[in-house]
């Protein structure tokens, strides 16, 4: 199978997963519902507004418009890679790391209109009537994935406090093992596509 090919099934599949277990999670769970899997993991459902992890930085229209851009950009650094032969361990890599940000993107952008409002009281409804809570490009990330790891003699989590979804994890392996293995691979390439000149000119 060509790294093409492989580029494009590995995107598929995180999108496959990240989607259907968001979707699953939005019409199952009320807003804050839980299910106590170990006592180290939890399967708890909230919303954000804002980056990875539920962290809320900038604007939210600002925030996806950036994310749909880097998203085209990290498409064209994996044509970029491809063409130029790079490691195939690499391509995957970056190609892990597109998937985790279109995950969210298809939420921030799609959500607010295809679901109503997820409550403490009530499911939310898939194309509900009414409409759905938030217009195109306002829609909130759904979470899900609680790892409680280290809590005080109080009960209260110290470490791991933030809920994440597929997603996030995606984009967190993604850029740790470009990091820790493709570091070189990573400069390299950049400083490749630095260095090249538009057509006509001369050094």
């Amino acid at each position: 199978m060509s790294v093409t090919k492989k580029s494009l099934l590995l995107i598929t599949i995180v999108l496959l997963v990240d989607q259907v277990s968001k979707v699953y999670i939005k019409l199952n769970f009320r807003l804050g519902e839980f299910i106590h899997i170990f006592d180290w993991f939890q399967i708890y459902f909230i919303e954000n507004s804002g980056m990875a992890f539920g962290l809320e930085i900038v604007d939210k229209l600002f925030l996806t418009i950036f994310r749909i851009l880097a998203v085209g950009g990290l498409a064209y650094f994996i044509y970029f890679l491809i063409k130029k032969q790079a490691r195939h361990g690499f391509i995957l890599a970056v190609s892990l790391l597109l998937a985790g940000a279109a995950g969210n993107i298809i939420d921030s952008v799609f959500y607010g209109v295809l679901f109503s409002e997820s409550t403490p009281w009530q499911l939310a409804a898939f194309l509900p009537e009414g409409g759905g809570y938030a217009s195109l490009f306002y829609g909130k990330v759904v979470d899900m994935l609680y790892f409680p790891l280290i809590k005080n003699a109080a009960g209260e989590t110290i470490f791991f406090r933030p809920v994440f979804n597929i997603a996030d994890s995606a984009i967190t392996i993604a850029a740790a093992i470009i990091l820790i293995f493709y570091r070189k691979d990573l400069n390299e390439q950049l400083d490749s596509k630095k260095s090249q000149k538009p057509a006509g000119q001369d050094a």
